[in-house]
């Protein structure tokens, strides 16, 4: 089977595919020399025509044949091992090209498990297909019409009965390609079901030892591997068949060869030489397909690894905008802006808007759409109706880097990278000196705190996880003060972390507004962290309940007051008995 789709991916790598090829070939060739040396000797002697000379030219003939075919096998493996490499490389280039097309929310179309999957064993798997079946393919079509044009020279009649048996192996490949494609579909399918399943159960493996569930999601694990274990046996199995049947074909071939040789040798219609050439090269015709045929067992599952990949590739893009926002007012309007995810209503005919230099806070319970609204801005989730628009330009017809530029996004999942303190503070501002690195790390409350361990040279293990909670969220905030946009959105930065860190990073964010004149929007469920805000949009169910100043929701004694003051009865409650 020939994936034209994945020979393009070759690209410059198809001259290594066709270098195998002729290496290959070179070798057959070396061979057919050397049984031609040792069968004018063997028939030389044994007739006793030939002298000490002619058996010292054969053999040195030989001898300089089999360094060749060494030297041809060597060019061969460095060949296929480059064909594998390009291709391997083309293909996780197309992947990252595609992450890179489809923005911040390819999420919405694949989980970073199965990224992590295709770019890595995916890829992997087709390394085969291109660094042996390719060439394989074409070599197995061309090594026996050229033994058939050698060896009728001897005896047309037996090379034609070798050449016309040969088909058979590729019929025998046919047959089992039905099979072999259900259970290479079948075995992608519990390959990316497993994958996804494994780093599902590790990166929540802490959540499920708190709740003693650990027991139980390794119980769910093992089965899926049990069903993967099962599903890869009876693909070996196939494979292993599949070699059975190939080497069949390749033994009777051979041994019809034989016995047609033989019977044309005693008839006294063929030479000694002929005959020796016939017994020795008979099973050349077969394995350079019965190769194949092991190749093609191996590579399916790299095949159907590729399907997954080209389905991937095959994504609808989002429509990629061309317009920029290079000069303020930096104001955001939303009017009537809905959102729908696979048939749920998100987000239902929002209006409201964000003036330039002014802090506005979202706030709400869980799921009431808050993170959605900052998702839509940041084009990490698209599709949306109505209008979100950025000094009156729609957001959908901004160029995705564009947007970033002007906006910065502080997420409670928010990435701190393996590396230096340094490092991670550089993605916010590549130029900022170190004097200034220092400044942003004063600012936050970080530099006293690091400096023992460090300062910018301490090393950060992946996500921070050497740091505090608080001391992560004050580094991430430090990094998004360097890159200094026009707008800011803060998402829920504040949970889970000391209340030292909580105070600073809400000054922070204040000051951001009204001291330097940056448009801010705050989401978060602590409503006190909300009180300094400019307005306050109480949402729920997708929809704004409430709007307006901390004071005149507190007057109006909705539910934002509602809200509030049980906020404040549970943070002041003692743990005591209630009077």
């Amino acid at each position: 089977m020939i994936k034209f789709r994945l020979l393009r991916l070759l690209n410059k790598g198809a001259r290594y595919v066709l270098l195998e090829i002729i290496w290959q070939w070179l070798e057959l060739v070396s061979q057919i020399i050397i049984i031609g040396c040792v069968a004018r000797t063997i028939s030389g002697v044994f007739y006793n025509i030939i002298d000490t000379k002619k058996m010292m030219i054969y053999l040195g003939v030989a001898l300089f044949a089999i360094f060749s075919r060494l030297v041809f096998d060597r060019l061969y493996t460095e060949a296929s091992f480059e064909a594998g490499v390009e291709a391997k490389k083309n293909l996780r280039d197309e992947i990252y090209s595609k992450l890179l097309r489809l923005g911040s929310g390819y999420r919405q179309h694949v989980s970073s498990a199965q990224i992590t999957q295709m770019m890595g064993e995916g890829v992997e798997q087709l390394d085969v297909y291109f660094g042996k079946y390719i060439s394989q393919f074409v070599y197995s079509l061309l090594a026996p019409v050229t033994l058939f044009l050698v060896l009728s020279r001897y005896n047309s009649k037996i090379a034609a009965v070798l050449l016309v048996a040969v088909p058979f192996m590729p019929a025998i490949i046919m047959a089992l390609t039905k099979a072999a494609q259900k259970l290479s579909d079948k075995y992608m399918e519990s390959y990316y079901s497993f994958g996804d399943t494994f780093l599902e159960k590790l990166h929540g493996l802490t959540t499920l030892k708190v709740y003693n569930a650990d027991e139980k999601a390794a119980e769910d694990l093992d089965e899926e591997c049990q069903d993967f274990r099962k599903i890869s046996m009876k693909v070996l199995s196939l494979q292993l068949f599949t070699t059975f049947a190939l080497d069949l074909i390749t033994y009777v071939g051979t041994a019809v060869g034989i016995v047609f040789t033989i019977n044309e040798y005693l008839k006294g219609n063929m030479e000694l030489e002929a005959a020796i050439m016939f017994l020795i090269l008979a099973a050349e015709f077969f394995l350079p397909l019965r190769l194949l045929g092991v190749y093609f067992q191996i590579g399916m599952n790299g095949i159907k690894a590729a399907d997954k990949i080209f389905a991937f590739l095959d994504i609808k893009e989002p429509a990629q905008g061309k317009q920029a926002v290079t000069e303020g007012p930096y104001n955001i309007a939303f009017r009537n802006a809905s959102f729908t995810y696979k048939g749920i209503s998100i987000l239902s005919d929002l209006t409201f808007d964000v003036p330039e230099g002014k802090l506005i806070s979202l706030v709400g319970v869980s799921g009431s759409g808050k993170s959605s609204i900052a998702n839509l801005l940041r084009r990490q989730i698209k599709g949306y109706d109505g209008s979100i628009s950025i000094n009156g330009k729609e957001i959908k017809s901004l160029n995705e880097n564009a947007l970033m530029a002007i906006m910065t996004a502080v997420a409670a999942n928010s990435f701190l990278f393996p590396g230096t303190v340094r490092d991670n503070l550089l993605l916010g501002n590549s130029k900022s000196s170190d004097k200034k690195l220092n400044g942003i790390l004063k600012l936050m409350n970080l530099q006293d705190e690091l400096n023992p361990k460090g300062g910018l040279n301490f090393i950060l293990e992946e996500g921070g996880k050497n740091l505090s909670a608080g001391q992560r969220q004050r580094l991430l905030v430090a990094r998004a003060l360097l890159k200094n946009t026009p707008i800011y959105v803060f998402d829920e930065v504040t949970n889970n972390i000391d209340v030292e860190s909580e105070d600073l990073i809400v000054k922070v964010i204040k000051q951001l507004s009204k001291e330097m004149g940056k448009t801010v929007i705050l989401i978060t469920h602590r409503l006190e962290n909300a009180v300094m805000s400019d307005e306050i949009f109480l949402l729920t169910g997708g929809s704004i309940l409430e709007h307006g100043t901390h004071n005149k929701l507190m007057e109006k004694g909705g539910r934002y007051a509602a809200l509030y003051k049980a906020q404040k009865a549970l943070e002041n409650y003692p743990g005591g008995e209630v009077s």
